[in-house]
């Protein structure tokens, strides 16, 4: 008989994305399946995703007053996915981001929209909704956190839980005024509870509350301990060590396959990578870069940020085109960076190829088209780009912080000649550390044995939901007492 498990998120690809926690959250149900744990999803009832699950929806429940307005709670199956979607027009009917408005800024009322999931959470937990039996409750990132501070202050039963934090620059902050509307109790906005530096905090609550803590790499789970890395809740998280894991990422072996890829030109597997060099061209012509199949490319598919070290990067410029490099960058963030690699294509023309925002297909197209993938975080909990560019045979090119350092072998000596190499890792996470990087990326790429060596390590690799999943499965039945 199959666990029964409720995730909580604020996206799913492919039904709403902008970033790596959609993919998680959209990936994680079918990978569990096969450990005998059965997902329902429960997400806002955003356009995009009332559109998905179309008219043919049952409604399991109802509030009169949820936040400002009524709503329901409805059912239905959408991408292969089990879902339970929060219909509340008052908050959640609006097109575009999840979080942001048309001018950039936040949804004043965020508060009330991420207290909505949570609340609609908890009390599916609680057996509240008939029905639907749930054991364990798994909430992601700050947008669920307040799952666990809903169930903490209601009443029993209260299943089994698990928070996963996805990344800790995002803590979730609103007005200390705020938590009386939200449902909460005086002694909640202590540090005890959900205060964090006299803010309410949504992941504070998943942190404090949750049975069992997880993030996205065991490297990044050690490093978020630290005050460095810690956000401020270092403190507590070492206070909560023994309830705290790391589990590593995978990505969705069946959308990222370059055997069977749709949105790139040639397909290949590791026993013939060799249409790659059409990929590459292909590449090239796209992003108006000189047609040169011998010129070592790299790609940038991120989010243009200073966690990304995209900085360093651009700084980084002048050492890559030294080095006979062209640069293809995907990317969106704040006007500075966008500006940056505007100004670096316009200073190096036919050499730095730049599409703003996101485009699925061209983010397939630099995975199977570059030679090395550029990803200088300062601090990356897992990363997911990195793992489909080893399954692609495109080489990352690591800062050695959280998940990069767990899933990317560094091409030491050792490693390239025993064949274990997948990649080049770089630390400190400088522009010195940057351009050393670079320098050793173009000296490997020129022996074409040791580099077609790292390409065939990298997709060798298992970058699947394969063994997270089993290891996920593991905790949810410790929580459960199954």
């Amino acid at each position: 008989m199959s666990l029964q498990v409720l995730s909580v998120a604020s996206e799913v690809y492919p039904l709403i994305k902008t970033g790596g926690l959609a993919d998680v959250a959209g990936a994680l149900p079918g990978a569990l399946a096969a450990e005998q744990v059965h997902v329902r999803t429960l997400l806002p009832g955003y356009p995009a995703v009332m559109t998905a699950l179309g008219p043919h929806v049952e409604a399991l429940h109802r509030w009169d007053n949820l936040f400002g307005g009524e709503a329901r709670l409805i059912a239905g199956q959408a991408a292969g996915l089990d879902l339970l979607a929060i219909d509340a027009p008052h908050l959640f009917a609006r097109e575009g981001n999840p979080y942001l408005a048309s001018n950039g800024t936040d949804w004043p009322d965020n508060a009330f929209r991420f207290a909505a999931l949570g609340r609609a959470a908890a009390e599916i937990g609680r057996g509240l909704v008939p029905g639907v039996t749930v054991q364990v409750v798994h909430a992601h990132d700050w947008q669920a956190g307040l799952t666990l501070a809903y169930l903490h202050y209601g009443d029993a039963p209260r299943p089994g839980s698990v928070f996963t934090i996805h990344n800790m620059a995002f803590p979730g902050q609103f007005p200390a005024g705020l938590l009386g509307a939200l449902g909460l109790p005086g002694q909640a906005m202590t540090v005890e509870g959900i205060e964090y530096f006299n803010t309410i905090s949504f992941l504070k609550a998943g942190l404090k509350f949750a049975d069992r803590i997880t993030t996205v790499s065991p490297t990044y789970a050690a490093e978020i301990q630290t005050p460095q890395n810690g956000m401020g809740f270092d403190g507590l998280l070492r206070a909560r060590h023994n309830v705290l894991s790391g589990i590593r990422n995978g990505i969705d072996n069946l959308a990222w396959n370059p055997a069977q890829d749709l949105y790139i030109p040639a397909r290949y597997d590791a026993s013939d990578i060799s249409p790659r060099a059409e990929n590459k061209l292909a590449l090239q012509s796209r992003l108006g870069l000189k047609q040169d199949p011998d010129a070592l490319l790299f790609g940038v598919v991120s989010r243009l940020s200073d966690q990304k070290g995209l900085d360093l990067l651009l700084t980084a410029i002048p050492t890559l085109i030294e080095l006979g490099g062209q640069l293809a960058v995907l990317g969106s963030g704040s006007k500075w960076y966008e500006d940056g690699f505007r100004n670096a294509k316009a200073f190096h023309p036919g050499l730095i190829g730049v599409q703003l925002g996101y485009d699925e297909g061209l983010a397939h197209l630099i995975q199977a088209g570059c030679d090395a993938l550029l990803v200088p975080s300062r601090f990356e909990p897992c990363g997911l780009t990195q793992l489909c560019a080893l399954r692609y045979g495109a080489v990352p090119v690591v800062a050695r912080v959280g998940g990069l350092a767990d899933t990317i072998v560094d091409a030491n000596e050792m490693a390239l000649a025993s064949g274990a190499a997948t990649g080049i890792q770089f630390a400190p996470v400088t522009l010195d550390g940057l351009q050393y990087a670079l320098r050793r990326t173009a000296d490997i790429f020129r022996d074409k044995d040791d580099w077609v060596g790292m390409i065939k390590a990298g997709m060798s690799t298992d970058v699947s939901w394969r063994r997270p999943a089993r290891t996920l499965a593991r905790l949810y039945r410790d929580l459960a007492g199954a």
